[in-house]
């Protein structure tokens, strides 16, 4: 019996997340004495597999077919199921990120098994089988109980710190036969030049209350100096102020970030909802009585347009530039 964990990897290469999904299966493991196995799919050198033992996995499985260049559910889910039944895997950790949420209720389906999704928090008991997670948009917290024998849990993102815990990790790559995809991808477009929303640890976001789209250049300028990703409120998605693939909030992405700077942004209910789980919340807003001050740890009164071009300096000053 082993802890399994699904670490996507991309373009052959482990991001933090995959790190932090490893820590949190090694603590599992070690609740339940017993040990952690990593799987992975395509291709993906020893040198950078054998990097997941550095946060406590004991094997790593890379599996390899052609069929599975590009995400396809239902194949993947397959892939992991007979992972999973052939390391007697009774709990299996996945992302709570759109591939996750693709993978693990198929595989809730196909293994009968018992999914607590979006889970922020190790298991707060083994008998009953209890898992942490917040609910109603970060407002409430639940304790779930799974009772099927085996179970899947989908860590939400950055809810978990991540662990060194060094083992001699053992690697295996498999060619593993699965059927020819139902779908056929005809292009992939990736973007490129700009960080990835749900993978930056620091995002500046706007909304209407930057009045213009003409007034964004000092809120990019405090993200670049951040090295952070930029966002904005679905109105100002819609306005055309700023791209689509910018939107967060729960019609958007749902990201977490270590910290969000939410700039002349109210709080409506849905934006809460996709970034309760940041870490840190400031928030910059000039109507003290907005929602967003009461999800915030620290918060600005004023005109964005008066702080933006001060926080600029600050960290330019900071920074010694």
């Amino acid at each position: 019996m082993t802890v399994l964990v699904y670490t996507e990897n991309w373009e052959g290469k482990f991001k933090k997340l995959s790190f932090e999904l490893v820590s949190y299966a090694s603590k599992v493991a070690e609740m339940m004495a017993t040990t952690t196995t990593a799987v992975t799919l395509g291709e993906v050198s020893d040198d950078e597999l054998k990097v997941l033992g550095k946060y406590g996995a004991d094997k790593v499985i890379c599996l390899k077919n052609e069929n599975l260049k590009n995400l396809d559910s239902q194949l993947y889910t397959n892939a992991i199921a007979q992972v999973a039944q052939a390391e007697g895997s009774k709990v299996i950790v996945i992302a709570n990120n759109n591939s996750g949420k693709a993978i693990a209720p198929r595989l809730s389906v196909k293994l009968k098994a018992a999914l607590g999704s979006g889970v922020s928090q190790l298991p707060l008991s083994l008998s009953p089988f209890t898992v942490y997670k917040r609910a109603f948009s970060g407002g409430a917290f639940a304790h779930v109980v799974l009772k099927t024998d085996t179970k899947i849990i989908t860590l939400a993102q950055n809810s978990f710190d991540v662990v060194e815990n060094i083992k001699d990790v053992k690697v295996e790559k498999v060619d593993i036969q699965v059927e020819a995809p139902q779908t056929a991808v005809k292009d992939v477009q990736k973007q490129s030049g700009k960080r990835l929303l749900t993978d930056a640890e620091i995002v500046v976001s706007g909304g209407r209350g930057m009045k213009s789209p003409d007034n964004w250049s000092p809120l990019v300028e405090l993200a670049e100096l951040l090295g952070a990703a930029t966002a904005c409120s679905r109105p100002v998605s819609d306005e055309g102020w700023r791209p689509p693939e910018e939107h967060a909030g729960q019609t958007g992405k749902i990201i977490a970030p270590n910290l969000y700077i939410a700039v002349g942004i109210s709080g409506a209910t849905q934006h809460i909802a996709g970034v309760s789980g940041s870490k840190y919340i400031v928030a910059i807003n000039n109507d003290k009585s907005a929602p967003i001050f009461e999800v915030a740890q620290y918060g600005i009164v004023g005109d964005a347009q008066k702080v933006l071009p001060k926080l600029v300096e600050a960290v330019k000053e900071l920074k010694g530039k």
